[in-house]
């Protein structure tokens, strides 16, 4: 998309191959806000940290900030309580905290940075003060192999309480980054290094490409001096005043949404009708009010072959609506049983002809997917994802057949529609959308005539992979 190559034009520009670093940092560099912050909310929230526990956290960060104690020795002072615990028990943790609280704030910008070194065949490496339970997780989750970071001292596989000296920290991360490159033959007069923080000012100055992100104040007067590109994300973090205005602009579209669909249906005896034209001016109205804008790829397969069943990834909240504002009308979608009781939406969803899936019993489910079937040779078509449930992640989720045994039965093709990056827009567990470019691609149609349920599975990996490639090749 424009912006994103915008945004990487500097890397795409660059020299391939592992000689190229690319380093970054973690807190307000590749997530919004602070990950400390994130396992301190935990412990609060578990009711794990005593008040002596608190007393001494606070004590640590108030004697840190008055330069009166060491970086390790804050570490020391404010993980005390993880004395004892097992690598395995810490990694845990952080996989979980990370699931919970961290991985919707990863900024989709530092998302597209990283993909763009990577493509180039940059050595990637995250460096951060934070210790392996802390990062290892977002590493992970951006496919990021190199971890240079605070390493805690181990015994017998458990957490003394103690921090390996020198810890990565200020100039520890130049020394950190001058080893990675004496190890693997990077040029750090070459390489890229991501920071928020003055702190990182001596591997800032060390690399050749220093790349302020969301700088502090003071590194943000240094990098104004020096004529460094300065990188300010706000795609995650607080939503400002004015998002959370289109937020409720949007909502309230759906008054003239109904005052169109309402007549539609009373003039033609249609609720289908009426629907079909309620929800493709809502979709409209809604996207535009709250800035989210569509870069479509192959759309012409979205009428090429109707009924069809279109199948897409699951990452946010947002995406029935996409879906609506590419498909427009003629569609029936599936939602889970326990919508079907609900006295507003319940009522809605009947009169336009969704299938409701039993999803705790196989057998319900197939029984369930009949009217699915049924809808298709009516001519009308099926929009579901088969991943069944959204992702915390951009990361695609195993497919579940329903779809699959749906346009088999039925004779019709399967039409692949893959979103790239809704999650730019609306991450999972939140509520206000940002403005965004959001990359959709329609594959061709892919017939189904010639399936059999002993192929059901080779198709299904075949379909998954197809958009995976597409995902990655973002």
């Amino acid at each position: 998309m424009a912006l994103r190559a915008e945004l990487t034009r500097g890397i795409t520009a660059s020299p391939e191959g592992p000689k190229i670093g690319a380093f970054f940092d973690v807190d307000r560099t590749l997530l919004a806000g602070y990950s400390a912050t994130a396992f301190f909310q935990d412990k609060l929230s578990s009711r794990e940290l005593s008040f002596a526990d608190f007393l001494q956290s606070t004590r640590a960060a108030l004697r840190f900030g008055l330069e009166q104690t060491s970086f390790p020795t804050l570490i020391e002072e404010t993980s005390s309580d993880f004395r004892g615990r097992s690598a395995a028990e810490l990694e845990e943790l952080g996989a979980r905290i990370f699931a919970e609280r961290l991985a919707t704030e990863i900024y989709p910008e530092s998302r597209a940075l990283v993909s763009a070194h990577q493509r180039r065949g940059h050595t990637v490496a995250i460096i951060s003060s934070a210790t392996h339970f802390q990062v290892d997780a977002v590493a992970r989750e951006l496919g990021i192999e190199t971890v240079l970071c605070t390493e805690l001292e181990m015994e017998e596989g458990h957490f003394t309480g103690k921090v390996m000296r020198p810890a990565c920290f200020r100039e520890g991360k130049l020394h950190a980054a001058q080893g990675l490159a004496a190890r693997q033959g990077v040029d750090l007069d070459q390489s890229f290094f991501y920071s928020d923080s003055y702190d990182d000012i001596s591997l800032l100055e060390g690399v050749g490409n220093p790349k302020p992100v969301n700088p502090d104040k003071k590194l943000s007067e240094i990098a104004e001096k020096r004529g460094w590109p300065v990188l300010d994300f706000a795609s995650r973090g607080r939503p400002s005043a004015r998002e959370i205005l289109r937020l409720g602009l949007s909502l309230s579209a759906l008054g003239p949404a109904a005052m169109v669909g309402i007549p539609a249906a009373l003039a033609t005896g249609s609720v289908r009708r009426g629907f079909d034209l309620g929800i493709s001016t809502y979709s409209d109205l809604s996207t535009a009010l709250t800035g989210v804008e569509l870069e479509v790829e192959g759309e012409q397969h979205l009428w090429s072959h109707r009924p069809a069943v279109f199948i897409f990834n699951h990452q946010t909240g947002l995406d029935t609506l996409l879906m609506s504002k590419l498909l427009r009308k003629d569609v029936v979608g599936v939602a889970k049983a326990e919508l079907s009781g609900n006295p507003i939406m319940g009522p809605l969803l009947r009169a336009t002809g969704t299938v409701f899936v039993e999803r705790s019993s196989r057998g319900k489910a197939a029984e369930a997917m009949q009217p699915a079937v049924d809808a298709l040779a009516d001519g009308l078509s099926l929009v579901i994802a088969p991943e069944g449930t959204r992702s915390s992640t951009p990361r695609l989720g195993p497919f579940k057949k329903g779809a699959f045994h749906v346009a088999m039965q039925a004779g019709v093709p399967i039409v692949p529609v893959i979103i790239r990056n809704a999650g730019d827009a609306l991450p999972n567990k939140t509520f206000v959308v940002r403005p965004a470019t959001v990359e959709v691609v329609i594959h061709p149609p892919i017939p189904t005539t010639d399936w059999s349920p002993k192929e059901l599975d080779a198709r299904i990996e075949k379909i998954q992979r197809l958009f995976q490639e597409t995902l990655d090749d973002a």
